[in-house]
């Protein structure tokens, strides 16, 4: 059984009395066109009534684009950076008549063209660009942007007296994972502290467990772990444990991201939390060219619960 018939310009028309060019001449708020706020009204209150939807593709010919935005994420979404990200740029489109469209997981370039050529988006983005820009950070980056952020691990473990520490990285070289390392490495020299060591932690749980074993054997001096994020802070943690191991007492670790798993294993996982609304809201005014000004950054937090 077909769907209900789509609501027409012509249908607007006939209800409102005038032309179909004034429906559109209307609907579009064309400045060209002198048309008396009566009718106006009259075809707006139609267009209401009726239900009327503009066809997008249709109204992406007229302007040169849909009013699509796509954004493209290639690692995951389990984190808080990256869902209060897409809900602030998703809020911001749409307060804006613009609409998200997310693509997830690795495009390659032909992947990538199919959808400009099929849907004509007002902009393509990158998942978090500006902020993963991996640029010499600033003064204002180490308060409140990326550098602060991977700062605050270091900064709340070396309070807890912890001055030898080590950073748990995934097993695979990415230009995020060197990114984090450096600011990592530059807090600890900021504040006075030996070097950082870093050492993967990688899958399955046998080898994570292998490479914590081997990293603790070369490096009994070291008291703290500093993870890259929560998935690989809870790998160390199994790990710890699974070698007999008390957390915090024996080793302290913390994460990074505060996925909704660090709060359900034993003992709880300490963790960054990051609000990342207001930058997905900047990244949706820059991709439709409006004023970015305004908005307020959250700044990141610690959460402090068992582990360290």
């Amino acid at each position: 059984m077909g769907g209900a018939r789509r609501v027409t310009l012509n249908d607007v028309a006939a209800a409102s009395g005038v032309s179909r060019a004034t429906v559109s001449f209307v609907l579009n708020d064309d400045p060209r066109q002198t048309i008396s706020a009566a009718t106006r009204e009259r075809v707006k209150g139609a267009a209401r009534d009726l239900g009327y939807v503009p066809h997008g593709i249709a109204r992406a010919l007229r302007e040169g684009s849909s009013r699509i935005v796509v954004l493209n994420i290639d690692w995951g979404l389990e984190g808080n950076y990256s869902r209060s990200y897409v809900r602030g740029l998703d809020d911001e489109l749409a307060a804006h008549d613009h609409v998200l469209l997310v693509r997830h997981g690795h495009s390659a370039p032909h992947s990538t063209q199919q959808v400009l050529d099929t849907i004509a988006p007002r902009a393509v983005l990158r998942f978090a660009e500006a902020y993963l820009s991996g640029h010499e950070p600033d003064e204002e980056d180490w308060r409140n942007g990326f550098a602060a952020h991977a700062a605050l691990q270091i900064r709340y473990l070396a309070s807890r007296g912890h001055s030898r520490m080590a950073m748990a990285l995934p097993g695979d070289d990415t230009p995020l994972t060197d990114l984090r390392l450096r600011f990592a490495r530059a807090t600890t020299d900021r504040l006075g502290l030996p070097p950082l060591i870093p050492f993967a932690v990688p899958r399955p749980r046998d080898a994570g467990t292998a490479a914590v074993r081997a990293f603790l054997a070369a490096h009994e001096e070291v008291t703290a772990v500093a993870a890259f994020d929560d998935d690989i802070a809870l790998r160390t943690l199994t790990a710890l444990l699974d070698l007999g191991l008390s957390v915090p007492f024996d080793m302290a670790v913390i994460g990074y991201d505060d996925t909704e798993y660090g709060a359900l294993v034993t003992p709880a996982l300490t963790t960054v939390h990051i609000d990342a609304e207001a930058h997905g809201r900047l990244a949706a005014r820059v991709a439709l060219g409006l004023d970015p000004g305004g908005l307020t950054r959250a700044p990141g937090r610690v959460i402090e619960r068992g582990s360290a």
